[in-house]
Formats: structure tokens, C-alpha cells, sequence
């Protein structure tokens, strides 16, 4: 998979369905959902308790995800790095999303994902 020779458009088609879902269960701490999506890379990192701590962190000071809008997609051969600006409910100003999309195995996986 060449991330290159592929749209912005078709790139976002793929990775809003998967940031959409990490961030519903991330809203609802579920992990089972939460890292459906991901490489077994990111699966080793993102255990129960590691989200669980995460999500109540961020929920207690920022709220939950508000809306959510496409700024850049960076696209590698291997990958492509999107970036949202991203709104919380409780949190003033905008916000960093970002996540790696990869294709392993038949699948496009995410890789990274970080808001900040």
C-alpha cells in the first residue's frame, strides 16, 4: 500500500471512521473498542489501566470530544499522519488530534494517536 498515491479524500475516508471510534470509546473507557483499531504495536502499549487512567485524566479537565475537523493529511509510502483541529466540551480553545495510519495485514490500523 502506497499512501502516496492515494487522496487526501480516500486517506480521510478511512481514518475518520477509526478516529471516531477511538474517541466514542474513549468516551465511554472501552478498551475491548477502543483498540480495535490498532497495531499490535499500539496494543502493547495501550493496556486497560493505561486508558483508564488516560480517559479520566483528560475527561476530569477537558471534558469530552467536541467536533472535530481535518487540517493536514501527511502521506509516506509506508503511512499518512492526519491532523484534526479538535474541540472539547469543557476546555476553551482548539485542540491537536493526530493519528498514523498504517496498512498491515489486509487492514488499515492506527499507529499513533495522540490529542493534546
Amino acid at each position: 500500500m502506497n499512501f502516496e498515491k492515494m487522496s487526501d479524500k480516500e486517506i480521510l475516508d478511512i481514518a475518520n471512521p477509526i478516529m471516531d471510534n477511538l474517541m466514542e470509546a474513549s468516551t465511554d473507557i472501552d478498551h475491548e473498542r477502543h483498540i480495535r483499531d490498532f497495531t499490535d504495536r499500539m496494543k502493547r502499549i495501550v493496556t486497560k489501566d493505561y486508558l483508564q487512567k488516560v480517559c479520566e485524566n483528560y475527561q476530569a479537565e477537558k471534558g469530552y470530544f467536541g467536533v472535530r475537523d481535518p487540517v493536514a493529511v501527511f502521506k509516506r509510502p509506508d503511512s499518512a499522519a492526519i491532523v484534526w483541529k479538535q474541540l472539547f466540551t469543557k476546555a476553551k480553545g482548539e485542540h491537536v488530534a493526530e493519528m498514523v495510519l498504517v496498512h498491515q495485514n489486509g487492514r488499515f490500523l492506527c499507529d499513533h494517536a495522540m490529542v493534546f
